[in-house]
């Protein structure tokens, strides 16, 4: 990989792993390499040691306050932090929210709420998908009515990530029930400090509590929470999911589960031989590299498009579908390398099970069944090939 990179750009990638080596604290890449449960006071403080560096918003210009880096810069520090078991950046307020803010919001929004989305003051979610609009969300039901100064918003959100952490949520809601499907949907800020909002976790097949239900009645928000036009919102949505799919696709993520997946397979013996002399499995894991390669380039052609043109376009989707894929393939070989050792949930994996150290924990039935959401949210993959069809294909 190093040959792709200017002198510039192995110099940038020297200073991002000295730094990750001195500020990242071992017991928090501890909790990352044994797909331990990543808690919101971990996760701010990871995100406040980046702020510190400059290096939290990697996507923001510098006028904003991030970096100001190259595609192939954010590319580079995505693939160390994944090196190094870094968490992952939470995406909400500062890859999604961030970026429309910038483009749609008005100055007084991008002054109050750009600073505090860096500073961790405001911890935001994402209100998007309802119990009948998921890859269909055009087809939301939740309202804000206007009254006066005032929305007054009636509905539900489901599959809010992390939503038992956020004291604000951005929603997409109905103004115009009399306008097309597409049409006469909104994008406002909510505070989840309001009264009339409730949150209900839902348990996810791993046991986890990830996601909530969010219900809102009678809650009112100030009118000027409206980012964008009024009915305009469909816009903003289509904007900030071409966001969310390009971090979906988790190029970093991918190329350190191809790592221990290699590492796994020297170590289980099959036959008297490593696994990764097995011909089927170590096929497997080829087309598996071979396909995360062609997706790296991809990624860079797509991130310096989206630098000259302001954002990323429906191509994106391409970068959803087989990021997903690749990384459940992946999960699915570490899975099927570990054999009955991946039943246990995390904290167990090793017991009775000499041949495999904590390193191995990441690998457990939990984690791998947690992951195979990916190919669903941020709009499925099914959903993500008839965008391709007809966005990019014109078919």
């Amino acid at each position: 990989m190093d040959l792709s990179y200017s002198k510039e750009d192995i110099a940038f990638r020297d200073d991002v792993r000295a730094y990750l080596a001195e500020a990242l604290p071992t017991r928090i890449s501890d909790v990352v390499r044994s797909g331990g449960e990543l808690t919101k006071e971990i996760m701010e403080e990871w995100h406040a040691i980046l702020q510190r560096k400059g290096w939290l918003a990697t996507i923001w210009p510098k006028k904003f306050g991030g970096p100001g880096w190259t595609p192939v810069q954010r590319h580079i520090f995505e693939e160390e932090c994944c090196r190094a078991y870094a968490p992952r950046i939470v995406p909400f307020g500062l890859s999604m929210l961030g970026p429309v803010l910038q483009k749609f919001g008005t100055k007084e929004q991008q002054d109050y709420y750009l600073p505090r989305i860096l500073s961790g003051e405001d911890w935001w979610c994402q209100g998007y998908s309802e119990p009948g609009a998921g890859s269909d969300l055009a087809s939301l039901k939740t309202r804000a009515v206007r009254d006066g100064d005032e929305w007054v918003i009636n509905g539900q959100k489901t599959w809010t990530t992390l939503g038992q952490h956020a004291d604000k949520i951005f929603c997409l809601c109905r103004t115009n029930p009399e306008a097309k499907q597409q049409e006469g949907i909104s994008f406002i800020l909510v505070d989840m400090n309001t009264p009339g909002i409730e949150v209900r976790p839902i348990r996810l097949i791993e046991g986890g509590f990830e996601v909530n239900e969010v219900f809102f009645t009678d809650v009112r928000v100030p009118y000027e929470n409206l980012v964008g036009e009024l009915d305009k919102g469909w816009t903003i949505a289509k904007f900030l999911l071409t966001h969310e799919r390009t971090g979906i696709a988790g190029v970093g993520f991918s190329m350190q589960a191809l790592e221990e997946v290699k590492a796994l397979a020297r170590k289980v013996r099959r036959n008297g031989k490593p696994l990764a002399e097995d011909p089927l499995f170590a096929s497997r894991i080829a087309k598996a590299e071979i396909d995360l390669e062609a997706m790296k380039i991809t990624n860079l052609r797509m991130l310096f498009k989206a630098q000259e043109q302001g954002a990323p376009g429906s191509e994106t989707s391409i970068l959803k579908i087989k990021g997903t894929v690749i990384h459940q393939e992946l999960k699915d070989l570490a899975r099927r390398a570990l054999g009955p050792a991946a039943a246990p949930f995390p904290g167990h994996v090793t017991e009775g099970n000499l041949m495999f150290g904590p390193e191995d924990t990441a690998y457990n039935a939990a984690r791998y069944f947690n992951n195979r959401k990916t190919s669903i949210f941020g709009g499925s993959n099914e959903i993500q090939r008839n965008i391709l069809t007809k966005a990019a294909l014109e078919l």
